[in-house]
Parts: structure tokens; sequence; C-alpha cells
């Protein structure tokens, strides 16, 4: 099998929650270029279809907009995947939230958005989605489901983002867990992201970022590709025998703390 055989996903159907912006975007444009076709789903549908028109240039890009905050969300979200594709090969379980206040201050309503979107929603649309992952599935091409964690699901976070946080630690132990009950017919892995450019870390880039830098063992903040890269490396024949992996991808700042 030559390199590029290794890490193609063409003809590969993926499904990327978030996938209008931020990480979930990254991935997409990563699925996009290395040749599967991606559907993109997102809360708000202007945003969704403007990610996927710019996708769509460079190859086959679908909008699916879609609110996982609630089980009537992920359902109708689900069941919109399944009547346009019999079969799932790739489900990035990206969309989340976050919140940030002081712990005696810190709202119900808060948490539980979080926790709603973050975990839940996790483990609903991967349950709701098995019928298309499972027919996907081939000997030794398993259907794949990628989590997006964080590093802060690793390590006790500076910011005071407790739902964030424990949520994040809550989808690396759903992974693993999900990887010992979904094998053989499918993958489940998580990747753990540090800092990226995102609308989720604007504000902590815009006051923190120079000192983010100078914490980081690889001295920058993630680009684009890093992320497409693992993605794609999960997607692809070469991560077929990965399962139950909680992956960072930060530059190494995990292994600071």
């Amino acid at each position: 099998m030559s390199v590029a055989d290794l890490f193609s996903v063409a003809g590969k159907v993926a499904l990327v929650t978030g996938g209008s912006r931020g990480i979930g975007l990254m991935i997409a444009s990563g699925l996009v270029d290395a040749g599967a076709k991606v559907y993109v789903a997102s809360r708000k549908k202007e945003d969704c279809d403007r990610a996927a028109a710019e996708l769509s240039k460079r190859g086959a890009c679908i909008a699916l907009p879609g609110d996982l905050a609630s089980h009537a969300g992920t359902r109708a979200l689900a069941d919109a995947l399944a009547a346009r594709e019999p079969a799932l090969h790739v489900l990035v379980n990206n969309a989340g939230a976050n919140w940030g206040a002081p712990l005696t201050e810190y709202p119900e309503a808060g948490w539980d958005k979080v926790m709603a979107l973050n975990v839940k929603a996790v483990f609903d649309l991967t349950r709701m989605l098995l019928p298309q992952l499972e027919a996907a599935s081939r000997p030794g091409d398993p259907a794949r489901v990628i989590n997006v964690g964080s590093i802060d699901g690793l390590q006790v976070p500076v910011l005071e983002t407790y739902a964030y946080s424990a949520s994040k630690a809550a989808v690396h132990h759903l992974t693993r867990t999900l990887a010992r009950k979904l094998a053989p017919k499918i993958t489940v892995n998580a990747i753990a992201p540090g800092p990226f450019e995102s609308k989720m870390m604007a504000e902590t880039l815009k006051h923190f970022g120079d000192a983010i830098v100078k914490s980081c063992p690889l001295g920058r903040i993630g680009e684009a590709s890093d992320m497409a890269g693992i993605a794609i490396y999960l997607a692809s024949k070469a991560g077929a025998y990965v399962t139950g992996a909680v992956i960072p991808v930060d530059g190494g700042i995990s292994t600071t703390k």
C-alpha cells in the first residue's frame, strides 16, 4: 500500500458537528481536501451554509444545520443524515460550549448547558448513528468516531471553566468506554487540542496569548494543518488499529504541568 493510499479518505462519508468554524472547520477542511464527502453541522444555518459553500470549492461538502443542545435536536440531525446516507464512515463529535464564572457564582444553567452539549450530545449522536456507522465498517477498515476533547480535560485549567474541564474529562473517559464496547466494527478516539485560533479561544489568546506561546515547548499556537493532520490520520487506513486513545495536540503543553 502506498503512503498516499494509507492516508486517503477518498470515498468516505463524514459528519463534523460544529463544523462551521474553529477546530470543526479545520477538521472538515482537511477531510474535504483528503477526498471525503463531508457534512458540516452547525446550530446557525447561515454559518453552516457559508462553510459548506466555501469548502465545496475544493471538494464535496454539504451543509446540515442542527442544534445538538437538546435530545430532540440531536435526533433531528441524526435522522437528517440517515435520510441522505445509508453509511457513515467518520463521525466527528466536535460541537461544544464553554462557560466561565467564579466558583461561588457559577450558574446551574451554565453547567447544564455545557454538559448537555459537550457530553450528552456526544453520547446520544453516536448511539443514534450506530446503524450508519456499522453499515460503513469493513474488515480491517472500521468506521471511526472522533471525539474532540481538550487538554483542559487532562490537566487543571488556570481559568474558572469548571463545567468545560469536567465535560472534556468525561468525553475522554466516554471515548475509552465506547471504544471497548463498539470494537471491532467501530473505533473511537479523542483528540485533546491545546490552544488553537477559534472563537472559543479568542478572549484567552487576546489576554494570555504571549504567555501561552512562551509556555509551549514547540513555541507556537496550533495551526489548521495540525488539526487536519490528526483527524485524517484517525479517519484513514493509517489509524485503523488505533482505538480508545486520547491524543493531545497541544505542542507539548500538557507535558509541562
